[in-house]
């Protein structure tokens, strides 16, 4: 029968056998017995954990709730292993030899051949009064480290590869939105605007119809037919210079888009171009594009000077608040598919007037200016212009504006056709306001031409005039 650790275990012959007492926590106090008569002692009334309750008749029984670490006794005296050894204590073998601990405490000595203990002894005695702390099972640290070590927070160091990790996938998801489309890639996101296009329209022309079946639309219509009267002073007619100006700011235009779709596209320019004076090296493709643009913007200051000193100013500013509801019943008029009646050589409608007033007062500037804040002509050391005007914002206001053209020259060229095509091509390229094929055979020889601007426009050919400008490389 097992027996608590210090109670004599009794030899063969009921002669008990003298151990030595080890004190372990939660031993009954010396005296807590109080003797009944017959002299068995009788069970303490609160015994303490780990203390051994007499049996009847002297023997004690076993602990209710052993110690951690001690060693509970197997039958015939010999202690056997403890389930759960502390750390460094000794395990006993067989015959009451305690064997080397198997997990030695740090700086403690290990028993050495003629120092064991002789058969029988005790465990090491603990200090009376000593309570072992109870291991508290901690998460295994780094080979080496410190207590303080595991607590503290990561160093800068340590947290750089992360951050560095971090910088890196946002540059990649950057360059991945900013970086030069495919030509697959563009004319898929063309294919799509135009189908998007197709489907706001079809949605749009129905929804004009139904409101347009409307008494209410009706008598909008009738109070605002979709213009106004010009101001007195407005000349009538379109002169010959304005025919020119016409068909050069749609030559420069068109070129200028399509350098601008071949700077995204092209990774690998096929020439580059370094100006005389030294600087930074282009590509052929943006020297063309920024020549272009140079060309537009002299003619646009030309188109000013000449639009301001003959009045012709008046048929594209409005001039009276009426302009805006009398747009927005010519748009209606254009989406129900009824054409507003017009004579644009005397009068625009009043959406023709606002979109031409966009075109030439609003869009044409933007372009210009972001073109040239992400040129290297802009002075990139002003740091109060730069501040003024980041370089982002001109990369978001470039491409959109790119876009509208886009869808300018798309509609302005389908509704010259829609509402009158030999007349209208007479207004802008015959300087007439007549229905014969004169405007029309006009417009077909700019077509010709702005297709041969086209053709040009590529390295073999571009080369050899960039090179009376500056130096032309293939690297």
């Amino acid at each position: 029968m097992p027996f608590a650790p210090g109670s004599a275990i009794p030899a063969p012959g009921g002669a008990p056998a003298a151990v030595p007492a080890v004190p372990v926590p939660g031993a009954a106090v010396p005296g807590s017995a109080l003797p009944t008569p017959g002299g068995v002692p009788s069970v303490p009334s609160a015994a303490a954990p780990g203390t051994a309750v007499p049996a009847p008749g002297g023997v004690p029984s076993v602990p209710s709730a052993a110690a951690p670490g001690t060693a509970v006794p197997a039958p015939g005296g010999v202690p056997s292993v403890p389930s759960a050894a502390a750390p460094g204590t000794a395990v006993p073998a067989p015959g009451g030899v305690p064997s080397v601990p198997s997990a030695a405490v740090p700086g403690s000595a290990l028993p050495t051949p003629g120092s064991i203990p002789a058969p029988g002894a005790g465990a090491t005695p603990v200090t009376p009064g000593a309570v072992p702390t109870p291991a508290i099972q901690a998460t295994p640290a780094a080979p080496g480290a410190t207590a303080a070590t595991a607590a503290r927070p990561a160093s800068e160091a340590e947290l750089k590869p992360a951050r560095s990790e971090n910088l890196k996938k946002q540059f990649t998801l950057r360059y991945n939105l900013m970086k030069p489309l495919t030509r697959k890639q563009w004319y898929g996101t063309l294919g799509l605007i135009f189908l998007a296009a197709v489907v706001v329209a079809a949605v749009a022309v129905v929804a004009a119809k139904l409101f347009l079946s409307t008494d209410m639309a009706q008598n909008f219509i009738t109070e605002y037919p979709g213009k106004y009267d010009n101001p007195e002073g407005a000349p009538a007619g379109i002169p010959g210079w304005l025919a020119w100006q016409h068909f050069l700011n749609m030559f420069f235009l068109v070129l200028i888009i399509r350098t601008g779709i071949q700077i995204n596209q092209t990774r690998r320019p096929k020439g580059y171009w370094t100006s005389k004076r030294g600087g930074k090296k282009i590509s052929l493709t943006l020297w063309l594009h920024l020549s272009l643009d140079l060309l537009w913007v002299l003619n646009g200051v030309l188109f000013y000077i000449l639009l301001f000193s003959t009045g012709q100013w008046m048929r594209i500013v409005p001039t009276s608040w009426e302009f805006l509801p009398n747009a927005l019943s010519s748009g209606l008029q254009y989406l129900s598919l009824d054409w507003p009646t017009e004579n644009g050589w005397v009068n625009y409608n009043s959406l023709q007037e606002l979109v031409y007033f966009i075109t030439v007062f609003i869009a044409a500037p933007l372009a210009i200016l972001s073109g040239l804040r992400m040129s290297a002509y802009w002075p990139k050391d002003n740091k109060v212009l730069n501040k003024i005007f980041p370089i982002g914002v001109a990369r978001a206001v470039h491409f959109p504006v790119m876009i509208y053209y886009i869808v300018f020259v798309i509609l302005h060229v389908f509704l010259v056709f829609a509402t009158g095509a030999l007349r209208n091509l007479n207004h802008m390229y015959g300087g007439q306001d007549a229905t014969n094929w004169t405007g029309f055979w006009v417009f077909v020889a700019s077509l010709f031409v702005i297709g041969a601007g086209l053709a040009a426009a590529r390295p073999v050919i571009v080369a050899p005039i960039a090179k009376l400008f500056g130096n032309v490389t293939a690297r």
